[in-house]
């Protein structure tokens, strides 16, 4: 098929490679615009943009596709079909409508439930026992549109969110080529209206750690913002990111008491924390963390 690509970050670029991989014509990818990055601030492409580039993929970065230009240009590229995955911007109507078969989105969930932004981080701080991917026909709503294909993925109680977005980069890789080459016959199923939940942009106020909250909501908030924007807590003045965790039986002193290791007592029950990694340090495992690192009787 003639396939207009859509999206920006690394979780988007294992699609675009098994969409070339599976003989599919690129007529064009459009992702968010270089931005500036590193220490020199300089403009870098985003992940998509630089794998496209390798591939020899014609590229659009455009910062809007509101216009009247714009619009004509993505439909004058005569697409049978638009895939799209965590591409950033909004896609109006006359988008939408201009490829032959739409506008086909690969989400990280089993919709409806976490429509939105984030939708691995919210699963894992929330406790869900699965997550999957959806390939959904696109409509004008956020993430409302009937679902083509769906598959589940247990959630492990150690799971971070890096370690989900792999995996279900890869399921949606598997299930868009499956897609496109069923598209024919698939039925699309329209979302029930029980059970919709919105997984809202992570703000970065999330992320201290407040040893005060029972344990398993402390080991599921680690995981889950694990590694961006990364959990932390203060080591005698010092921030320090955590970024793996587990729920670790019993805890017997006041929340933030370290207990033994990295065993941190919370407000029920206690938190051993797997993974952890100092300012301007890479990340260590727990064993590796504490050598030479005296630990003070409390984190805060």
């Amino acid at each position: 098929m003639r396939v207009v690509f859509m999206g920006t970050p690394e979780f988007s670029v294992p699609v675009l490679e098994a969409l070339v991989e599976a003989g599919h014509e690129i007529a064009c990818v459009y992702c968010q615009p270089p931005r500036p990055a590193g220490r020199g601030k300089k403009d870098r492409p985003t992940p998509v943009h630089a794998r496209a580039q390798a591939l020899g993929l014609p590229v659009r970065h455009p910062t809007s596709l509101k216009g009247a230009e714009a619009q004509a240009e993505f439909a004058a590229l005569g697409a049978d079909v638009a895939v799209v995955v965590a591409y950033g911007l909004i896609l109006p109507q006359a988008v939408l409508d201009a490829p032959a078969h739409g506008c086909l989105n690969i989400h990280a969930s089993l919709l409806p439930r976490w429509r939105g932004a984030a939708p691995i981080h919210r699963a894992i701080m929330a406790g869900d026992a699965q997550t999957g991917i959806c390939i959904m026909q696109m409509e004008a709503g956020l993430d409302t549109g009937p679902v083509l294909l769906r598959e589940a993925m247990p959630i492990g109680p150690e799971d971070t969110t890096g370690a989900l977005h792999d995996r279900l980069s890869a399921m949606g890789a598997r299930l868009i080529v499956q897609a496109l080459a069923q598209l024919s016959d698939l039925a699309p199923q329209p979302q029930p209206d029980t059970g919709v939940t919105y997984a809202a942009k992570i703000d970065k106020a999330e992320a201290r750690i407040d040893w005060t909250r029972p344990a398993l909501e402390v080991a599921r908030r680690i995981n889950g913002l694990s590694p961006f924007p990364g959990a932390w807590c203060t080591v005698d003045d010092e921030r320090v990111k955590l970024l793996r965790a587990r729920v670790a039986g019993a805890g017997t002193g006041a929340p933030g008491q370290v207990l033994d290791g990295l065993r941190i007592a919370c407000a029920t029950g206690a938190v051993e924390i797997l993974e952890a990694q100092r300012p301007g340090k890479r990340p260590m495992q727990a064993e590796e963390f504490l050598r030479g690192y005296p630990l003070p009787d409390r984190l805060d």
